[in-house]
């Protein structure tokens, strides 16, 4: 029987892809093209052929450049050089793209004169590197090309509204549009000479102004968009979300009022306002490009505060007459104040940015991690800021109707090689009990249930508590036993246990009902100096009782990075580590519990994953 064929566009697609991905290619790796070495002065590019990926790819850049730290096996980064934000991650034309922040003349950022580095995949998980997409050249962004966001313009036409320092170091929007739509890598972009579409303006500090947000259609058919500000004068100003409005997207208007102000943040960075479904909604109708997001929907409001470097958010009602955003807080929460909102993620992670993924309807969202190591370090490696070092999460509102719930999008389990630890499950683990997940290793993905046969021994809940998970987390750490908790898991341990870090559940009685705390604790993560070793921490906020006195934890370990869900993915921790054993000797997972009462695993889910082409560092040819 004869088989129905492809779509050509389709063909066209997988092709492309499949010269860049496939790990028995080798063909070139990019066509022959000036390299961004000659627009910056130095020579042209040598021709590459595309490198797959090899087995002492669990090694680390580092060592093959010379340094000390492992980086990792499946998380994106670059193949050497500074990277921080995630800018303009989108879906077209059935191709994933990522463009970051990048320095491609260095390790660190250096003096902020950052390029768009961009990476395509077909799957979230395998990522081959392009050329730079939009560098450092005009005047309107001769001292950086800095963070900004993907729109798809009618006709298919993608655009990327982005920071520019102009040639005076002020802080101007610009806009660039894909030279070929037509490509499915998007190699080329062009930057109108009628750059910056939006000056800056004489009522914000002096550059306090960037990072505009995805543009989307209100009600009146006027593109809109947000751009972050410190608005006053002085040196004292107010962080603010600014809202700009557009006919053509070319050229915009100031709303009068800002979508969100807050006095206490200071400045806050990489706004980001998406429509959220009702639980039992489908996702697919929330799509800022199709134009169906209305003023009804619930909207999440995410900034990132630059004097705490953490991101919040906040479920709430965006008006989409007046362009205005409330927000809808509960407990120890203030409107006025995003500090006190809720956190995607209560580790080390910062200016987030989603997509709409109208591949699989559903809202994807990347991070970036940076080192928590020293600039020496950064330096000998060739490479830092271990960029959107979150594996890219699915986004969705819990049903509470009060947080978002997390989770790796499922991708990630194609990365799945042997299943190890299912022996543990049905394990009573008794105060001070660690058991190990056999064959787990350095590189991983462990999802456990705990069931606590016992709430009644939980301590009391103290209300001064709520303010300082953190601080919680640091004077209660894993050696300190607890009436129910700590219990959890070692991850990137030794196998004497003297360098490990944990994650681990604490549980407290409070009235009625109970307060269950998560933390990450670094202090015994390495027997290195000057490195972060202290604590994260934060709630998951769920009904225990209802759960059957049960929690869940997923973590992804991948050398440097462990990403942790706790309760399903309410509350979600990712933290960097640097032990020394790992340099030498293998890693190792366990299940601890160093509570007074016991705990039982009820369930266990334990892979070892293997290593994901991204980005690898091509060949001479």
């Amino acid at each position: 029987m004869a088989r129905a064929r492809l779509p050509l566009a389709a063909c066209v697609v997988a092709f492309h892809l499949c010269l860049l991905l496939c790990p028995t290619s080798s063909l070139r790796r990019l066509p022959e093209a000036e390299s961004v070495a000659a627009r910056h002065g130095g020579s042209s590019r040598t021709a590459y052929h595309f490198q797959p990926a090899k087995p002492w790819q669990n090694e680390s850049v580092a060592v093959r450049h010379g340094g000390s730290s492992r980086t990792t096996g499946y998380h994106f980064q670059p193949a050497k050089n500074w990277q921080n934000d995630p800018n303009g991650p989108m879906y077209h034309n059935g191709v994933y793209h990522l463009f970051y922040q990048y320095n491609p003349l260095g390790a660190t950022w250096g003096k902020g004169n950052l390029s768009w580095g961009h990476s395509v995949s077909q799957d979230l998980v395998n990522w081959a590197a392009l050329e730079t997409a939009i560098d450092p050249t005009a005047p309107f962004d001769a001292n950086g090309c800095w963070s900004g966001s993907a729109t798809i313009l009618p006709g298919g036409v993608p655009a990327m509204l982005y920071t520019g320092g102009d040639a005076d170091r002020v802080q101007v929007q610009n806009i660039a549009f894909a030279k070929n739509p037509a490509d499915p890598l998007l190699r080329e972009w062009v930057k109108p000479a009628y750059n910056p579409v939006i000056p800056h303006p004489a009522d914000v500090l002096f550059n306090q102004f960037r990072d505009p947000s995805t543009a989307w259609v209100g009600s009146d058919g006027m593109w809109r968009i947000l751009v972050a500000a410190q608005v006053g004068s002085n040196n004292t100003g107010i962080a603010s979300t600014l809202v700009y409005r557009s006919k053509d997207f070319r050229h915009w208007e100031r709303n009068a009022s800002p979508l969100y102000t807050s006095r206490a943040a200071g400045m806050v960075e990489c706004p980001d306002l998406f429509p959220v479904a009702e639980p039992g909604m489908d996702e697919g109708r929330l799509d800022y490009a199709a134009g169906t997001a209305s003023g009804a929907m619930r909207h999440v409001l995410k900034l990132s505060v630059m004097n705490t470097t953490e991101d919040y958010y906040a479920v709430g009602q965006y008006d989409n007459v007046a362009d205005t955003f409330t927000p809808e807080v509960d407990g120890e929460r203030i409107i006025e104040d995003c500090r006190t909102w809720r956190r995607f993620d209560y580790g080390h992670v910062y200016a987030s940015k989603s997509f709409f993924d109208a591949r699989k309807n559903r809202r994807v969202l990347w991070a970036w991690v940076n080192e928590s190591d020293s600039e020496d370090d950064d330096i000998a490696r060739g490479w830092s800021g271990l960029q959107i070092q979150i594996v890219p999460r699915k986004v969705w509102l819990d049903g509470d109707g009060k947080q978002l719930r997390q989770w790796p999008v499922d991708e990630i389990e194609t990365l799945r090689t042997k299943r190890v630890g299912h022996q543990l499950v049905g394990l009573h683990v008794n105060t001070g009990g660690v058991k190990e997940i056999t064959g787990a290793g350095a590189q991983a993905a462990v999802e456990v249930v705990f069931q606590i046969p016992d709430l009644e021994g939980a301590e009391t809940f103290e209300p001064k508590w709520l303010l300082d998970p953190q601080k919680l987390c640091e004077e209660r750490g894993v050696s300190v036993p607890g009436g129910v908790g700590p219990f959890g898991l070692l991850v990137m341990a030794s196998g004497d246990l003297r360098e490990h870090t944990s994650v681990f559940f604490r549980v407290f009685r409070r009235s009625d009902n109970y307060r269950i705390l998560m933390c990450t604790d670094l202090t015994r993560s390495t027997r290195r100096d000057k490195v972060y070793k202290l604590a994260y921490g934060g709630f998951v906020d769920m009904d225990m009782e209802e759960q059957g006195s049960t929690i869940s934890l997923r973590t992804l370990v991948d050398y440097s990075v462990v990403e942790s869900f706790g309760g399903g993915g309410r509350t979600c921790m990712t933290a960097r580590v640097y032990p020394e054993h790992a340099e030498k000797s293998n890693s190792h997972v366990f299940v601890f519990n160093n509570g007074t009462g016991g705990v039982k695993v009820t369930r266990l889910d334990a892979w070892r994953l293997k290593t994901a082409t991204v980005n690898v560092v091509p060949l001479r040819g």
